[in-house]
């Protein structure tokens, strides 16, 4: 298990405040189990470091691109959606930093993608506080937005319903169905799992806290298993 330490080292940076740094890998569910933790959860900085991201990924985008407003915004939705974000957290070892309740540290499926991908917010809203916008800059540019160019050349902006439905009617000249298979949670924090069939044939699933969201996450899921 890697240490904190460990990542400022690996990322050549020495946070200043060190809880600022610690709390960006505290999930709500730590302090269920640990109430007299001595510090908060990571949901404010997650809530700054999105505005940062988005702000820093903005600008890239702005200064080195032509495109019209469509074309930015789409790109930008690319590389600062919850996959490409949690791709890059587990990447990053954020994984073994979490500091979780025993039922999420058991739970590594779709739940988990999720925490990562505030996770990677919030260690960006932390380090803007302790080191300012430039050092943002310089940790997204260096990790996040070097993925730009992948995105680009396979498309991977375009929504991945649309991609599915495409890729299915070219194929095999079927349009794709959606399904809820599965439903949990309370009402304000509802999980929906979601299947996409193509007439009677299951494709793939996907989960989301929302209907839309598990629907995207089933299209992605499978044009991953079609090899599409």
């Amino acid at each position: 298990m890697k240490t904190l330490t460990e990542l400022e080292k690996r990322f050549g940076i020495t946070f200043a405040e060190k809880d600022l740094l610690e709390q960006a890998f505290v999930h709500r569910s730590y302090l269920n189990e640990h109430p007299k933790f001595h510090l908060n959860h990571n949901e404010r900085l997650e809530y700054l470091g999105d505005a940062v991201l988005e702000l820093v990924v903005t600008e890239h985008l702005y200064g080195n691109y032509e495109n019209p407003e469509g074309d930015l915004t789409s790109w930008r939705a690319a590389l600062v959606n919850s996959r490409t974000l949690a791709d890059l957290a587990e990447e990053l070892d954020f994984n073994t930093c979490l500091l979780l309740s025993r039922g999420e540290a058991k739970d590594m499926g779709r739940a988990r993608q999720y925490i990562l991908a505030n996770t990677f917010e919030a260690f960006v809203g932390a380090l803007y506080l302790d080191q300012g916008y430039e050092a943002c800059k310089k940790f997204i540019g260096a990790h996040l937005i070097k993925r730009l160019p992948e995105i680009l050349e396979k498309k991977l902006y375009r929504d991945p319903k649309s991609r599915f439905q495409e890729e299915a009617q070219d194929r095999v000249g079927v349009t794709p169905t959606y399904e809820v298979v599965k439903e949990w949670g309370p009402d304000h924090a509802k999980t929906f799992r979601v299947g996409v069939y193509l007439e009677k044939e299951l494709v793939a699933e996907g989960e989301g806290p929302s209907k839309q969201l598990a629907q995207e996450d089933a299209a992605q899921n499978g044009i991953e298993k079609k090899k599409w």
